[in-house]
């Protein structure tokens, strides 16, 4: 395997990772108005991601740096060609980390709710728009033979793209619907169940019809088991959950995300970045990436910092491992 096959691999590794983790975390923002019926189980659902929360973003970082260093190309076409919706993402990121520290420092019902309202915006847009970049990446976007996005905002908002978007949207709401049953008590529990299985059928539906869109349009022989697991994942997790073994809905409900992003990986590559003006003029592992001088020195280092950063995010999840409740919550003064 050659160095740039390698570090794509270990970039949709990265990639896939996050959505994993953050998709639940997305999923609990949301749910803290679709589920939560009163401040205190907002106050629940936020505390079940709050140790984890700005961990989980650590993936972010880790890939968008992965990507700049190992196929700067790439990361310049996207984040120029993407601009406006990755800056839209990385506002809510902000503002979003600024409410989950800032909204428990006052009392006041006015400036709660103005936090609580920047928590479900700013986890439901980037959980739509992380959806319509990736589909936009897959299936290409006008590039021109100097490497540069030749395109307008209104070339990333095609139908398939919205629908990558709407899926991403309902089916971390859901792995986030189904986190929440694993992590809380009492009646705020069983609504989350109950939720998880409305919210698995619409992203299920999504899923099969995003998915078979994509193999039909840009996949290959590589993708398609992928598609076949991303299904059936979410069939079990849905089966799981109505059975009310948490546990195991969670792990097939981040297994589904997992698959469904590897597909959308498998179908890409050779490609980091078609080109809808030309298939000559696409971005691909060869014509994308660093000098193998580069290469073999970030392998040296990821090989030493991916343990360390998979170690420190387990002991977390281990530590911060038990249920809770609204009894849990102490009265406001």
């Amino acid at each position: 395997m050659h160095l740039h096959d390698f570090w794509f691999l270990l970039i949709a590794v990265l990639w896939t990772g996050y959505f994993f983790l953050e998709g639940f975390d997305f999923g609990i923002g949301v749910l803290t108005k679709a589920l939560a019926k009163d401040r205190t189980e907002r106050r629940v659902l936020i505390n079940t991601i709050g140790p984890v929360w700005d961990a989980n973003e650590v993936w972010l970082i880790t890939a968008a740096g992965a990507t700049f260093a190992a196929f700067p190309d790439w990361y310049a076409t996207l984040f120029s060609g993407f601009y406006l919706p990755l800056l839209a993402v990385l506002v809510c990121l902000i503002v979003r980390g600024v409410a989950f520290e800032y909204r428990h420092k006052r009392s006041g019902e006015r400036w709660q709710r103005n936090w609580e309202h920047a928590i479900f915006w700013c986890s439901l847009i980037p959980a739509f728009l992380w959806g319509v970049a990736f589909a936009n990446i897959v299936r290409g976007v006008p590039i021109g033979p100097d490497k540069n996005f030749t395109g307008g905002l209104a070339d990333l908002l095609s139908p398939y793209a919205l629908l990558g978007g709407l899926l991403t949207l309902v089916l971390f709401t859901f792995h986030g619907a189904v986190f929440a049953a694993l992590k809380t008590v009492g009646d705020i529990r069983h609504r989350a169940r109950a939720f998880a299985a409305r919210s698995g059928l619409a992203a299920g539906l999504l899923l099969v019809a995003f998915l078979a869109w994509t193999q039909a349009d840009a996949g290959n022989g590589r993708s398609l088991p992928a598609l076949v697991v991303a299904v059936a994942a979410l069939a079990a997790a849905l089966v799981m959950n109505r059975l009310g073994r948490e546990g195991w809905a969670f792990a097939l409900s981040g297994l589904t995300v997992v698959a469904a992003f590897a597909m959308l990986f498998l179908a890409l590559f050779p490609d980091v970045m078609p080109s809808s003006s030309n298939a000559q003029w696409s971005l691909t592992v060869t014509n994308a990436a660093s000098s193998p001088y580069t290469l073999r020195i970030m392998t040296w280092v990821a090989g030493f910092m991916t343990p360390v950063i998979l170690a420190y995010q387990a002991w977390t999840y281990w530590v911060f491992r038990q249920r809770i409740g609204t009894q849990h919550i102490p009265a406001a003064h």
